[in-house]
């Protein structure tokens, strides 16, 4: 079979970085991204919260081949700030809003658990 093994999908080379950096040299405020072994998850959640961005002038994202496993994410900014600058507010913003997720679900997990556990009591020795 010509597929490569499932693990190549995730597990980033060794001597590759996960995220390289190109500056644009036409553009103005433009760069590219190419991240490593990710898919359109991590493309459009980085291209919608890069929206979110008033210096933010364009982000977006494509997968080159679906047998390479990168993304190629293209950012321009207003002169008050650098692709560098969106992509690295962007990623923090994200890390933030994906740990209150996180505690929130968790949460709500635990308070569910304690609801199960008063509705239908057990024993070790009932199980």
């Amino acid at each position: 079979m010509n597929a490569p093994d499932r693990y190549e999908k995730f597990v980033v080379p060794e001597g590759t970085k996960k995220v390289s950096y190109e500056r644009d040299m036409k553009i103005m405020n433009a760069a590219t991204f190419v991240i490593e072994r990710e898919d359109h998850t991590i493309g459009n959640i980085v291209r919608m919260q890069l929206h979110r961005d008033p210096n933010v002038l364009f982000a977006g994202y494509k997968l080159p081949h679906p047998l390479q496993y990168k993304i190629l994410l293209r950012i321009q900014t207003t002169s008050q700030s650098s692709p560098m600058q969106a992509y690295n507010l962007a990623i923090d913003d994200l890390d933030k809003e994906l740990d209150h997720l996180k505690r929130a679900f968790e949460v709500v997990f635990i308070s569910s658990l304690h609801l199960v556990f008063s509705l239908f009591p057990f024993t070790v020795g009932d199980c």
